[in-house]
């Protein structure tokens, strides 16, 4: 995991306190400017309704042990607008935004729904499933270049390859995976997934490429109009 430039919320709903989420107010974010105050304090209301609603998902689901998540920030003004989840050196979930990537949003619905999308990962074991889909490509290609009479560096460059491809086949499912379960985290939370889904409108389409990291952002909105159609919600 890389590192950050400042903390933004840490310990969010640790399991000895529901509700003891520490956060750092933008006020004290270095070098915020008065324009990128209301979004900041939004994002901080956003990260304690959201991060709630997400720990009460994964205790529900229970696929993963750890279900304490952390939101940080990286405040670095030159990364553009990203969010991905990861896990720390303990195995807790960790939800990271780029400042780019929450100014980038135009309201506390796109906000919650990117964060929710980003809770989901961990709530259905991506990073653990994909680890196992790396494992058993590798498996596959080493026994295929076995049978080539491949060894050494051409054995290893196989069973990379197998891991890769494996992780690739599967990594578009894992998305729309995140964007349902998201949509559902997003709308218990309080926060309308219908809305916080048009800031796909407002980023590249990937297309449907093989073995693409991201589904086309057309299959994505459906499955969040499918999902919330499910939970009564229409536009």
């Amino acid at each position: 995991m890389r590192h950050f430039i400042f903390l933004f919320a840490s310990l969010l709903l640790s399991a000895c306190a529901a509700d003891g989420l520490r956060v750092i107010p933008a006020a004290d974010w270095p070098g915020i400017t008065p324009e990128e105050m209301p979004r900041a304090e939004t994002f901080r209301s956003v990260s304690q309704t959201v991060g709630k609603e997400a720990r009460a998902e994964c205790l529900r689901q229970r696929r993963v042990s750890n279900c304490d998540f952390t939101i940080l920030v990286d405040l670095d003004p030159r990364a553009e607008a990203n969010a991905f989840q990861t896990l720390d050196d303990k195995d807790q979930p960790v939800i990271i935004f780029t400042r780019s990537m929450i100014q980038s949003t135009k309201n506390p619905d796109e906000l919650a729904f990117v964060m929710g999308h980003e809770a989901a990962h961990h709530v259905l074991a991506h990073i653990d499933r994909q680890s196992q889909n790396a494992q058993e490509g590798a498996a596959i290609f080493d026994r295929l270049g076995k049978l080539h009479g491949e060894d050494g560096a051409d054995l290893e460059r196989s069973q990379k390859l197998g891991a890769e491809v494996n992780v690739q086949v599967n990594v578009k499912e894992f998305e729309l995976e995140a964007d349902r379960l998201g949509t559902i985290i997003t709308y218990n939370a309080g926060y309308n997934p219908l809305i916080g889904a048009k800031y796909f409108d407002r980023i590249p389409d990937p297309g449907d490429q093989f073995l693409g990291t991201h589904p086309p952002n057309a299959a994505r909105i459906q499955i969040v109009k499918d999902t919330a159609r499910q939970l009564g919600l229409t536009e």
